[in-house]
């Protein structure tokens, strides 16, 4: 174990370099801020330099002091972003003028905000959207229209908003606004600059005390399927967590919400009385009136209650659209009320047909191996996850001449549940199960948008092992020390195979052993192959003899970003 350690430490080094960078930044700074009523125009400053400087905000001292300070007045969170949103030159009025859609949720409020935002796209408007995590690019969290912002669009308007808190830091007490929170006061900056009609905005974490809840007047909120995830922030029950998602209620600002267990609904219908906005609940997708069945662009029989709450919300935001006097939009309480299954627009019916929202139950078709991606890493979505992936690949396997092997890729961040989710995912009935850390591929050079300062190399390798070895005595299979990590030419390789469950150093080489050269994509010369000892290669003899290898790469949005950044030719171009 301590042998891979040090190798991967070693071969970081040069990434690590990105906090080095730092001090050379500040200084350049420091020299051409003046003023924070004009922006400060960075010429020579690229794309890399701002997230590399962005990135010194995951583990600054001011940031983890802010968490320590904060964590039990959690309302300090709110009162620390207005301050900082201020410092960037924003106003929290100047928030209204967005018209936004503010969406929460356990499960679902990411693929709930792209069905909305296409949908709105679709009637003309032009359309911010801000979410996360990022897959391969911190840009992706900001879109335009659906596109991330270009990469000259994010240095432009990154350096305008960190030079102007620069400035600023050392008259208050040298603090910097943390990563999250750095960058949503970016995307409302980026949207008021951009003139769009209106900005979807996802909320982080809970929502009460989440830093985009400093919206004051929100269009229209909406809530997506609620569980039990972030425990140590929103709460250990259901009640407590719906408390903390119904914090993003406003008053007279309509809500809705899909379906909810009855003690989270009583939870969310005490907080829109508390407030004084209505509250709605989303029919089912059949309901609506339509000449044929709506399809969506999105896979999974899930998706049909996010595409409900986002008919619901842009159908809201049309109608507010619409009024002369927007006085007329406010509605107040009147209990929880079952929302209206109107007749979707043109618009609409298109919109959700349209939609597309990567490594959320997604198949990419490489000749014989065939990759499903879902970013799940709670226990209620990683039951969608595998309700989906075995409809799916059920039907790919049902159309093959031959063999076919299934192969599972996963990696588990922050206190996730592993064993309950990988106690669903046996259910699969895998032939390998191949567990890695979130490192793209082990290289020297540096890809920033990637870096994750705040998770070690050794905590992530011990994860990986411990989820091996959880995976084992499910399977039940005799229980063995740590696996042996075999090292080779100085190099990490994967841990010796105890029956059907590796462990790799990194995302590539986990993929380019379970496809056995078979993926054009992965055959890249240009790609770095880590050497795997023969006697481990030997043991994939049924992979390389199989018809098709259907992977599953699930329990980490990092892990599938990792992963689509090596196989969809849509990631490599950015």
């Amino acid at each position: 174990m301590m042998r891979l350690y040090s190798v991967l430490e070693r071969l970081r080094a040069p990434v690590n370099l990105a906090r080095n960078r730092r001090p050379a930044v500040m200084f350049e700074l420091s020299l051409r801020l003046s003023s924070t009523k004009v922006a400060p125009r960075y010429r020579r400053m690229d794309y890399q330099d701002a997230v590399c400087t962005l990135n010194t905000l995951q583990t600054n001292a001011s940031a983890l002091e802010q968490v320590k300070r904060e964590r039990g007045h959690p309302q300090l969170q709110l009162q620390a972003m207005r301050g900082f949103l201020q410092r960037a030159g924003l106003k929290v009025e100047e928030l209204d003028q967005l018209n936004i859609i503010h969406v929460t949720g356990t499960k679902g409020k990411g693929s709930t905000c792209a069905f909305t935002e296409q949908i709105l796209r679709n009637h003309g408007f032009r359309t911010g959207f801000y979410s996360s995590p990022h897959l391969v690019e911190v840009r992706e969290r900001i879109r335009i229209n659906g596109q991330p912002i270009g990469k000259e669009l994010f240095t432009k308007y990154f350096w305008q908003v960190y030079g102007r808190l620069e400035e600023t830091r050392v008259a208050h007490g040298g603090s910097m606004p943390a990563y999250f929170r750095f960058l949503t006061i970016l995307s409302f900056h980026v949207f008021l600059q951009e003139k769009v009609d209106l900005a979807v905005i996802e909320v982080g974490i809970g929502g009460a005390y989440d830093c985009t809840n400093i919206i004051r007047r929100p269009w229209v909120c909406g809530i997506s399927s609620l569980g039990i995830d972030h425990t140590s922030i929103l709460g250990d029950t259901i009640e407590k967590i719906a408390w903390q998602k119904g914090g993003i209620f406003k008053p007279g600002v309509p809500a809705f919400t899909v379906k909810q267990p009855d003690g989270s609904m009583k939870v969310l219908q005490e907080r829109a009385e508390e407030v004084g906005c209505s509250l709605s609940v989303c029919p089912d997708l059949d309901e609506y009136v339509s000449e044929g069945s709506l399809t969506l662009g999105l896979a999974g029989h899930h998706q049909r209650s996010n595409a409900s709450l986002a008919l619901q919300l842009s159908h809201a935001w049309l109608h507010r659209h619409l009024l002369t006097d927007p006085a007329l939009s406010s509605v107040e309480f009147s209990g929880v009320n079952p929302a209206p299954a109107f007749q979707p627009s043109p618009a609409m019916f298109k919109g959700l047909m349209e939609t597309e929202w990567a490594g959320r139950n997604q198949t990419l078709k490489h000749g014989p191996v065939t990759y499903f991606l879902d970013g799940a890493h709670t226990t209620r979505s990683m039951q969608a996850c595998v309700r989906w992936f075995n409809e799916v690949a059920t039907q790919h396997e049902e159309k093959a001449e031959g063999p076919v092997m299934r192969v599972l890729l996963f990696n588990a961040t922050g206190e996730r549940d592993c064993a309950a989710m990988l106690k669903l995912l046996a259910h699969c009935h895998f032939d390998f199960a191949v567990f890695c850390p979130n490192i793209t591929e082990i290289t020297m050079t540096c890809n920033a948008d990637q870096q994750n300062f705040n998770v070690s190399v050794e905590n992530m390798l011990t994860r990986c092992l411990d989820n091996q070895q959880s995976w084992r005595v499910m399977n039940g299979q005799e229980e063995k020390p740590d696996a042996e990590l075999l090292i080779r030419g100085g190099l990490p390789l994967v841990a010796e195979r105890h029956s059907d469950t590796l462990v790799f150093p990194c995302i590539l080489s986990a993929l380019q052993w379970i496809s056995q050269g078979r993926d054009s994509v992965l055959s890249d010369p240009n790609k770095c192959v880590i050497p795997v000892k023969p006697s481990v290669n030997a043991k994939a003899a049924a992979l390389r003899e199989a018809t098709n290898i259907h992977v599953l790469i699930t329990g980490s949005l990092h892990l599938v970003g990792g992963a689509l950044k090596h196989l969809d030719s849509a990631f490599n171009s950015q």
